[in-house]
């Protein structure tokens, strides 16, 4: 199923833990899903920034050191902001590999939000609420309740919002 996600994308834009202590290995299954051509959309951090820098060298890079987006903390929140959106431009997918649990009170949001910390939670919570399609590789953390989260069917630590799975809200029928 994950491979048939990224099948309906041309555009991915990646996030996660400027620290990844995890395996490689989901990293590496989302770059080689990602269809030859793609335009792909990423930030400037260590970690997993930068192995999706090196493993799309014609990535369009968002860099604070541009100075585009300010300085100081602010600018790492619209360096963020600024990536969701050329994803979300593109109808893109949204990838996100966050290496700790999400902080309590963070909900989905559309305004550029703390995430206590996490840049990798906030950046999901933004891209979430802006109606971008989202996969989130877990692993073993837990999903976090109210952000509209499901498993990937066949994809262990895997999980998509419903316009990611292929599968859009429904409203039921009072009557």
């Amino acid at each position: 199923m994950l491979s048939e996600i990224f099948s309906r994308f041309s555009c991915f834009g990646f996030s996660g833990s400027r620290v990844w202590s995890s395996p490689v290995a989901p990293l590496s299954l989302a770059a080689s899903l990602v269809p030859s051509g793609s335009h792909v959309c990423v930030g400037c951090a260590k970690g997993v920034d930068g192995f999706f820098r090196v493993a799309f060298p014609a990535a369009e890079v968002f860099a604070v050191s541009s100075g585009r987006w300010g300085s100081g903390r602010g600018a790492f929140a619209g360096r963020s902001v600024a990536c969701v959106g050329a994803v979300a431009s593109r109808s893109g997918l949204w990838v996100s590999f966050p290496a700790s649990a999400c902080p309590a009170g963070l909900l989905p949001s559309r305004r550029a939000c703390s995430g206590s910390g996490s840049g990798s939670w906030a950046s999901l919570a933004f891209a979430l609420a802006s109606g971008v399609p989202c996969v989130v590789f877990l692993g073993s953390l837990p999903c976090p309740l109210g952000w509209g989260l499901s498993p990937v069917p066949g994809s262990p630590g895997w999980f998509g919002c419903s316009v990611a799975l292929g599968s859009a809200p429904v409203q039921l029928s009072l009557f």
